[in-house]
């Protein structure tokens, strides 16, 4: 399990470093900007989750994730800069990232013994709140917040349904791998039929 967190966590620091770039690229940002945003969307779910479990911040401990976020600023920044992009590229690679990034956040909170309820809010928490500075920085309305297509319930049910797999008795492995295609599913299928949660009206 410790060699998929691993691999996995890497895999999403790269993912949400993309999305920060293209998201920083429809902005005109120049390369400071671009690599400020990729960097903090890449890495700061996972900062957070880390400073609520009181544990050593991934990143400071395993400098390599910050070299991948880094690198794939760069990478993405000098591919793409100057192409016409369409405007929702980036909600898939972001989906993916959402995935990845929230069934690490929960099996880290699990193995340092957080009750499964805080375990799957924390790794909600580690996989949105990446995208939430990337959207801040932008100078735009955090997707999560939005009136649109599910984002942080997906996050949520795929934690939970991770969990749940655990205490049923399956292994780590094959239960992570279960909420990642949960979370992945939900917002894809949410995206393309534009599937929402209610919303707060009040009467006039």
């Amino acid at each position: 399990m410790e060699n998929l967190l691993y691999w996995v966590g890497l895999s999403a620091v790269a993912v949400f470093a993309l999305t920060g770039v293209l998201d920083a690229g429809r902005k005109n940002m120049d390369l400071v900007g671009a690599v400020m945003v990729g960097t903090a969307t890449a890495l700061g779910g996972g900062t957070v989750r880390d400073l609520l479990l009181q544990r050593p911040v991934f990143w400071l401990g395993e400098p390599v994730y910050l070299y991948v976020a880094l690198a794939t600023t760069l990478v993405v920044f000098f591919a793409v800069r100057g192409l016409r992009l369409p405007p929702r590229l980036f909600l898939i690679p972001d989906a993916i990232g959402l995935a990845l990034f929230t069934i690490v956040g929960t099996q880290i909170a699990l193995d340092w013994h957080a009750p499964w309820l805080a375990a799957s809010l924390l790794g909600m928490i580690t996989g949105i709140f990446g995208g939430v500075v990337r959207d801040v920085l932008c100078n735009e309305v955090p997707l999560v917040f939005l009136r649109g297509e599910l984002y942080a319930s997906a996050a949520w049910a795929g934690a939970l349904v991770a969990i749940g797999l655990q205490a049923l008795g399956l292994t780590p492995v094959i239960a992570a791998w279960a909420g990642m295609a949960t979370i992945l599913g939900i917002r894809l299928i949410a995206m393309a039929f534009r599937i929402t949660l209610p919303t707060y009206s009040a009467r006039k």
